[in-house]
């Protein structure tokens, strides 16, 4: 494999605005082993978010998918979402640079800046989400323990924050323990629970979900594409996490370290999703695991729970993406930019976002965001595969004079076009965008813009 350090000038990477954590990473820089990205994305997929996905097939008490459709949905899913990160993290793998840095290939220096604020913002409000649920358990904890005489969400909510905060200072190093101890702890437990649901629920199982009719039109395509959404945020950011992976390894062999984990987890927690509402006919698996479960300890259980995953998945999904784009942004190092992360989520004012009456507002936030992600991903996949052929001046990425310097049109455009597109049909909507912009960009390139600097090593340089 060719070192990621040939055809960098060092030194004018040095000389960039950016703080030293957005500079390439070199092999010596790197810590993190196949093992460690493995229970990285283990403890990532683990989640109530990914088992409320499994529970959205049964509706009502009736299932819209029976567990074949299902299964065969999230496979499909994790396959493309697998073959997604394996395509977008080869640059930063290769090269060690971050994804606000990829960004400039597409949409310029200042272009990046709104591309890069799409990731940012709603994973910094998702943060501040997770760690109010977060809270919210804890809270529960302290109750018990205390036998009624504490009882403060705020406090708690402020408290899981801080110690996040904290957390999130030490970068990579804190994510891989992180996700170790949690990946452990989620897989035991969740696999007590599949023993329990088997052993005492087989009759309400089959008979809600396995037999069901189910359907191979829209909900079984609108449940493929809910599951890449839920990744979108994730995989279009994948050089932030692939940057930090043990050089060595080929593209077939860090494709299956997405697809294996990825699948372990995300399909579990799926299936274990769905055998809970078709148990229970409560879709909300934080209220149907104590009906599963019915022992003096199933609240702290429920709640210890929640408290691990809200950490874990905010750690990998919520807190470096947007941290690297704040030091971008500011030109402030990492650390502040990480204490800037955690009360910007302090200051999302989550509370109100999780209430009922607000429950429209945000889920046209998440629609609207998630229009764009999959622009974006398309976007920069067509740029690096088709019209760079995998080369890629980095250099250029961090000269501010450069040929990326200032706004790339075509690329700022197919991503309005193929968000656009994506609102036509909202349950396809990820899939449409990616096609859309996709076509977009290329054909912008080719016909678009001439004189741009962008085409620069590019198929069309002119």
């Amino acid at each position: 494999m060719t070192s990621i350090n040939e055809n960098i000038d060092a030194q004018a990477v040095q000389n960039s605005s950016l703080d030293t954590s957005l500079h390439p990473k070199s092999d010596s820089d790197r810590s993190v082993k196949p093992k460690d990205y493995i229970f990285m994305w283990i403890g990532d997929g683990v989640n109530l978010g990914n088992m409320t996905l499994g529970a959205s097939v049964i509706v009502a008490g009736v299932a819209t998918l029976n567990i074949f459709q299902t299964i065969l949905a999230a496979l499909i899913s994790i396959g493309i979402i697998s073959t997604v990160f394996a395509l977008n993290d080869r640059l930063g793998y290769r090269k060690g640079i971050p994804y606000v840095v990829q960004l400039r290939m597409s949409f310029g220096i200042k272009g990046t800046v709104i591309s890069s604020l799409l990731r940012g913002i709603p994973a910094i409000v998702w943060y501040g989400i997770q760690s109010w649920i977060g809270g919210t358990a804890l809270n529960e904890i302290a109750k018990i323990v205390t036998n009624g005489s504490f009882d403060s969400i705020v406090i708690c909510f402020i408290a899981l924050q801080l110690f996040q905060i904290v957390l999130s200072l030490f970068g990579f190093h804190a994510v891989k323990w992180v996700e170790t101890v949690a990946s452990v702890v989620f897989m035991a437990a969740l696999v007590y629970v599949f023993g329990l649901l088997m052993t005492s629920h087989t009759a309400e199982i089959s008979q809600n979900w396995v037999q069901a009719k189910g359907s191979w039109g829209l909900p079984f395509f609108g449940l493929i594409m809910v599951f890449l959404g839920n990744y979108a945020g994730i995989f279009v950011s994948a050089a932030d996490y692939s940057r930090e992976l043990k050089t060595g390894l080929s593209d077939k062999k860090r494709g299956a370290l997405y697809f294996i984990p990825i699948t372990f987890s995300y399909g579990f927690v799926i299936v274990i999703g769905a055998m809970l509402a078709a148990a229970t006919g409560v879709t909300n698996p934080a209220q149907a695991l104590p009906i599963i479960l019915d022992n003096d300890y199933v609240s702290v259980f429920v709640s210890v729970f929640i408290v691990i995953a809200v950490i874990a998945t905010n750690m990998v999904a919520n807190i470096i993406p947007p941290v690297y784009v704040i030091t971008m942004l500011t030109k402030l190092k990492y650390k502040p930019s990480a204490i800037i992360t955690g009360l910007l989520a302090l200051g999302a004012f989550p509370w109100l976002l999780i209430q009922e009456s607000s429950a429209t507002g945000l889920n046209m936030f998440i629609l609207i965001y998630s229009a764009f992600l999959g622009p974006v991903i398309s976007i920069l996949i067509v740029e690096y595969y088709i019209l760079r052929k995998q080369r890629v001046n980095v250099t250029d990425l961090y000269n501010e004079e450069g040929p990326f310097a200032g706004y790339n049109p075509a690329g700022l455009l197919a991503m309005f076009i193929g968000a656009a597109a994506a609102f036509i049909e909202v349950e396809l909507a990820w899939i449409i965008g990616v096609v859309v912009a996709g076509t977009a960009y290329y054909l912008l390139s080719k016909f678009a813009f001439k004189g741009s600097s962008f085409k620069k090593g590019t198929i069309f340089e002119e």
